[in-house]
């Protein structure tokens, strides 16, 4: 009788850190990630009223550069990159030709011809393929995730805490923009981003340096009663403010448009995977639409 073989389910470099920490792991699109540390119900208070750690290092990094990585940037994504400044960090998504959503993205612009792209986990190398298929070799692209570590900071007290940490001065940097800079010696893309609705910060640096960096964080967040947060909290923070999860509210059946992201359709840009499509659904009207629903007995939401 032949039996299957485990599936081997990666792990950010901070696993052992989440191990120590007590975290019950589970698996998250083949990560093995800490889905909590104490309570869902404790950590989410926690980022809503004081400061929260999380590791997000199993999302993905991909880079674009050259003379045509604008030009790229665009074909790919609805959103307008052309309007980033440097450092400039901007909400996106990739488009199939026929509207439905290959993911949802944030796009760093980094130079006049560097373009950062932070893609979710369960679909980098889909992603990836996509991105390189569609380039079509009109630009460098290169896949970083795997060294690098990500870090979310969220919650009223997240700049007090980053800041006696951080070489730059984070009162200037305003909502989605970004900085390099040093904390606690360790070189960063520091950006003023996150998906919980809570003021924050998302620190990107060497996978290496990633176990330090957040044992740094929780020392200098602790007077602020900082604590680790895991994919559950994640999960309820980004629904309590409605925002999408690929996968769960966004498919490759789903349009930008039918989930409530006709903000990030630019379609007087120019022409990009998906225009066509979405010009055609915004013509005719949807025939259906991503909503909210609001619990009005004690209870928890669960899918269908």
């Amino acid at each position: 009788m032949a039996l299957q073989a485990a599936v081997s389910l990666k792990r950010t470099p901070l696993y052992e850190r989440h191990r120590a920490a007590g975290a019950k792991f589970v698996d998250f699109g083949g990560w093995e990630m800490p889905v909590q540390y104490s309570s869902i119900l404790e950590e989410h208070k926690a980022v809503r009223t004081a400061v929260g750690l999380f590791d997000v290092s199993h999302m993905g990094e991909i880079e674009i550069r050259g003379p045509r990585a604008l030009e790229v940037v665009q074909r790919l994504t609805t959103n307008d990159a052309s309007k980033l400044e440097i450092f400039q960090v901007q909400y996106s998504t990739l488009c199939y030709p026929h509207g439905g959503i290959v993911d949802d993205l944030t796009v760093y612009r980094l130079g006049a011809e560097h373009f950062f792209l932070c893609v979710n986990a369960a679909n980098i190398d889909h992603d990836l393929a996509w991105i390189v298929e569609q380039a079509h070799g009109d630009a460098d692209i290169v896949n970083t995730s795997a060294q690098t570590a990500q870090l979310a900071l969220q919650g009223r007290h997240a700049q007090v805490t980053l800041q006696p940490l951080c070489d730059i001065p984070l009162d200037s940097m305003r909502y989605y923009w970004s900085a390099q800079g040093r904390v606690q010696g360790i070189d960063a893309l520091i950006s003023r981003t996150g998906y919980t609705g809570e003021d924050g910060f998302e620190i990107y640096c060497p996978a290496a340096q990633g176990p330090d960096l957040w044992s740094h964080l929780l020392e200098a967040g602790a007077p602020y009663g900082i604590k680790p947060i895991g994919l559950g909290a994640r999960d309820t923070l980004r629904l309590e403010m409605g925002y999408a999860l690929y996968g769960n509210d966004l498919t490759s059946d789903t349009t930008p448009l039918q989930a409530g992201l006709g903000w990030i359709v630019k379609l007087n840009k120019g022409d990009f995977i998906g225009r066509n499509a979405l010009l055609k659904e915004r013509a005719e009207g949807f025939t259906r639409r991503l909503v909210g629903l609001e619990m009005i007995d004690r209870g928890v939401a669960r899918a269908h």
